[in-house]
């Protein structure tokens, strides 16, 4: 069984954030337990399992992810990372369409070689931020937004860039504040290139720091958007291996853009 590490939101590798892919048989997913050991296995952020569906279905692939510690809802690096290896190996071409716990997804293939998600906008609703999480994050809350159900984490709205890049947040603490994670967010420097930057912690399920992380940006496209009066921004999260993400917002859709590079291509030999 072919396996493979993708680097996502990055045009060369060891940046971005890696993903495992397994593209697996016509016969369906194999046993969760199977999954998760290999995610463990692999131990990235997540790894995507894909499956081929029959024609006339509402989707071409059907689409899980695991970090190593748990199934999640939605990723986008992981989506992407698969999007690439389906259009790098000819298994598709164009867009093609996953079937997800999070609904149908959409990847379109684009003429730079970029690839672009279509993901659902995550719906904000503001609350007080919950008893700890300053003292966890290290930093002093703006504002605190739920990002709903497919996400289920807290988007934090800092002072500034500088707040963002120098957190050092007790994870331990972190893990107990959210259903998967906390987003921290501020506005761009003047000058960097990128209109706002963000952090992402998920200690809850497994991952302590994300590199680069897609589904955030659901929730963080529709939040700057509505702050900068733009649809389509640039956002760059700035984890140890850093990306870029470009975001377009649609009405209640997202769309995510970025490259991929793969790093390792091989042999899986612990087969179900």
């Amino acid at each position: 069984m072919r396996i493979r590490i993708v680097d996502a939101f990055t045009d060369r590798p060891f940046a971005g954030n890696p993903a495992g892919v397994l593209l697996l048989g016509a016969d369906g997913f194999p046993s969760d337990g199977w999954l998760q050991q290999v995610a463990a296995e692999l131990n990235l952020s997540e790894t995507a399992f894909a499956h081929p569906l029959p024609p006339g279905e509402d989707a071409d692939w059907a689409l899980r992810w695991f970090t190593p510690a748990t199934e999640v809802r939605l990723c986008g690096h992981a989506t992407l990372a698969t999007a690439h290896v389906l259009r790098t190996t000819g298994q598709a071409h164009g867009t093609v369409r996953f079937r997800t716990k999070a609904g149908v997804l959409a990847a379109a293939a684009d003429g730079d070689g970029t690839i672009t998600l279509d993901f659902p906008a995550a719906p904000l609703t503001e609350e007080p931020a919950p008893d700890g999480l300053a003292a966890a994050l290290g930093a002093e809350p703006l504002t605190v937004r739920d990002t709903g159900p497919d996400c289920g984490d807290l988007l934090v709205e800092l002072a500034d860039e500088s707040a963002v890049r120098s957190l050092a947040p007790d994870f331990r603490a972190l893990a107990t504040l959210s259903r998967r994670g906390v987003i921290a967010t501020a506005a761009a420097e003047e000058g960097r290139g990128y209109d706002f930057v963000s952090r992402g912690f998920f200690p809850a399920v497994g991952i302590d720091e994300d590199p680069v992380t897609g589904s955030a940006h659901t929730a963080l496209a529709p939040f700057w958007s509505a702050r900068l009066g733009r649809d389509a921004l640039t956002a760059f999260q700035a984890s140890a291996r850093g990306g870029l993400v470009a975001t377009r917002l649609r009405g209640d859709r997202v769309e995510l853009t970025g490259s991929a590079v793969t790093v390792v291509d091989g042999e899986l030999h612990a087969v179900p």
